[in-house]
């Protein structure tokens, strides 16, 4: 039996790019119907991170957007504006993360949307939360990581600020999206009342920063400087090998007795900067000069063995190449071969979450933009010549053969 707790559960997605198809595509998982509208210039991310042969679609859209039927409507358009209408109605959630201006312009605001339909959830990802000063700014992920203080935190550890090579704020943000929305369907279901969410990334990835870095100003009065030193330290990175690079962890008495011994650092085994958490917490900076230094004299695999034969949990530093084949993630067929039926031969990659020993079905192949225009219409009531007078019109373009 399919775990599909959703499948009941119609989402309108009038979201793009990443955050907002990362929140989505997990509604899908979980057996949501989701219906994308898509305007005719389409999603931004079909050209980006990578384009496929015939150059309509992107790797990373189509892993973001899997699962969902696509309706491509020009909002413009008196026409179009029908559409969401019966689009709305028929809908439990809608979730989009447009400028509130945009919204607002549209008649697809939470406000507008509840005042008609007050059993909606209407999930608003926005760039910055609408009580505040910066409400109604644009943003990208690369700005956020940098207004959050991320890109801080290598300016503290290596001397230069550096945004990490992912989308990463767009991919949390979307996934606490996901997230609130089935605490409000949750709620509806004692209430039978719909629910207005806002999800700003500027706050939940500060939240997440200071959450962690904040550290001794937690205090009042502070008791110390901001920032996980550990963390911060230069010599917190990969360490390198004879051949590569090797990432491990060592955190308790016991792992760092052990990780010692094994690195042949007898010397400072009974060392008493090093011999407890606390001691260790004092002297950071040291404590980290040792267990940054380089393993050059054997292999990355020589030392996996040698350290994991010792309870040290340590792994290789994958490169984008070389992770498809860890031998881990093949055994469990985290990648799956399919046919699309614009693109040929593609890899999907399958939930990596399990229920009853169970992973979710591979969702259907993310569709080109105005796939099921037509079929999605018919089934809102429109007669076959309404369809052919909208599509003359230019309110919605159908691509479907």
């Amino acid at each position: 039996m399919n775990f599909e707790p959703l499948k009941s559960i119609r989402v309108l997605d009038l979201t793009s790019v990443v955050v907002g198809p990362v929140s989505t595509a997990r509604l899908a998982q979980y057996g949501a119907e989701v219906i994308k509208v898509e305007s005719p210039d389409g999603d931004l991310m079909r050209g980006l991170g990578g384009l496929s042969p015939t150059g309509q679609h992107s790797g990373a859209y189509l892993h973001l957007n899997r699962g969902k039927r696509n309706i491509c409507c020009d909002l413009k358009k008196p026409a179009a504006r029908s559409i969401m209408e019966r689009l709305v109605a028929s809908a439990d959630v809608i979730i989009a993360n447009m400028r509130p201006q945009a919204l607002k312009r549209l008649g697809l605001d939470a406000g507008s949307i509840r005042a008609k339909h007050p059993d909606k959830i209407c999930c608003l990802i926005t760039g910055y939360g609408t009580d505040g000063p910066y409400a109604g700014q644009p943003t990208y992920d690369s700005v956020v990581q940098a207004a959050t203080g991320m890109t801080g935190l290598t300016l503290a550890r290596d001397g230069a600020p550096a945004y990490v090579p992912m989308l990463i704020c767009d991919h949390v943000v979307g996934e606490i999206a996901a997230g609130s929305i089935l605490a409000a369907l949750m709620q509806r279901q004692v209430t039978g009342k719909g629910c207005n969410i806002e999800v700003p990334m500027f706050e939940t990835m500060s939240a997440f920063v200071l959450q962690e870095h904040l550290a001794q100003q937690s205090f009042d009065p502070p008791v110390g400087p901001a920032g996980d030193q550990r963390l911060l330290s230069p010599h917190n990175k990969p360490v390198q090998t004879a051949d590569g690079w090797i990432s491990f962890t060592v955190n308790t008495d016991q792992q760092v007795r052990a990780f010692l011994k094994a690195v042949g650092r007898h010397e400072v085994l009974d060392d008493p900067r090093f011999t407890t958490v606390a001691a260790r917490a004092k002297n950071v900076k040291e404590w980290f000069a040792v267990r940054g230094a380089p393993l050059t004299s054997r292999t990355t695999r020589e030392w996996l063995e040698i350290l994991n034969g010792a309870d040290i949990a340590a792994k290789p530093c994958h490169t984008l190449d070389s992770l498809p084949r860890d031998p881990h993630l093949q055994a469990v067929g985290l990648l799956q071969h399919e046919d699309h039926p614009t693109e040929g031969k593609t890899i999907a990659i399958r939930s990596t979450i399990s229920f009853d020993e169970r992973y979710p079905p591979l969702q259907s192949c993310a569709q080109p933009r105005g796939w099921e225009t037509g079929k999605l219409l018919e089934e809102l009531g429109y007669s076959a010549a309404e369809i052919k007078d909208l599509l003359a019109d230019g309110a919605v373009i159908a691509s479907a053969p």
